[in-house]
């Protein structure tokens, strides 16, 4: 579909307004996730994601047809877009470069961070998200595997990969509700020298 979303005025009081995010449907899917993000995915409506865009409701139909298809191309959108602006998957191989970017990716953008949360959270209680969320979880999994393999000697198990995933998501998470950018930044460092140290190893344990 390549249909522009146009403008529409909302009503806000005496004035109006006119709000335009962009156009198309991925200005569709970044308003989907700043709902989410701000009230959780009960306030995931066509017609807050309308309201959002600045479209009417009937375009929101129409580009998605159901709720649960609006939910699952907003987390793929979501999670692509942090891939894409994250350093995973990019580095060169020193230790000193793993996840460059990281605290400047949750600053750019916390309601993707915040929304992808918020998702991970509902599929507990929905677990029909959950095939979804983990393929598409997959593509972090393997950007961390990818990365350290440039970094460590040696195979890096699943384990590893994980380990160290697991680590950045809690950071960005931390840093995403308590703002500590500097608190982030020192983890980093702490650890890209435990990676360093890994990476003297003949075996890279």
């Amino acid at each position: 579909m390549t249909d522009p979303v146009k403008p529409t005025t909302v009503e806000r009081g005496p004035r109006k307004r006119v709000t335009n995010y962009g156009t198309g449907r991925t200005a569709l899917l970044d308003a989907a996730v700043r709902v989410v993000a701000r009230g959780g995915l009960r306030k995931l409506t066509y017609r807050a994601v309308a309201q959002e865009a600045g479209v009417t409701h009937g375009l929101v139909v129409h580009y998605f047809g159901t709720r649960d298809a609006l939910i699952e191309e907003a987390l793929t959108h979501a999670i692509r877009s942090s891939l894409s602006v994250s350093a995973l998957g990019v580095g060169t191989g020193p230790a000193a470069d793993f996840a460059t970017g990281l605290v400047e990716m949750v600053e750019s953008g916390p309601e993707v961070q915040a929304f992808q949360y918020e998702l991970l959270l509902e599929a507990r209680r929905r677990p029909e998200l959950l095939p979804h969320l983990r393929g598409l979880y997959e593509e972090y999994f393997e950007a961390s595997r990818s990365e350290l393999g440039r970094i460590l000697p040696g195979p890096v198990s699943r384990g590893m990969s994980r380990l160290v995933f697991a680590a950045l998501e809690g950071l960005v998470l931390h840093q995403l509700v308590f703002g500590e950018r500097e608190a982030t930044e020192e983890a980093l460092a702490e650890l890209r020298g435990l990676l360093a140290g890994l990476a003297e190893e003949p075996d890279g344990r």
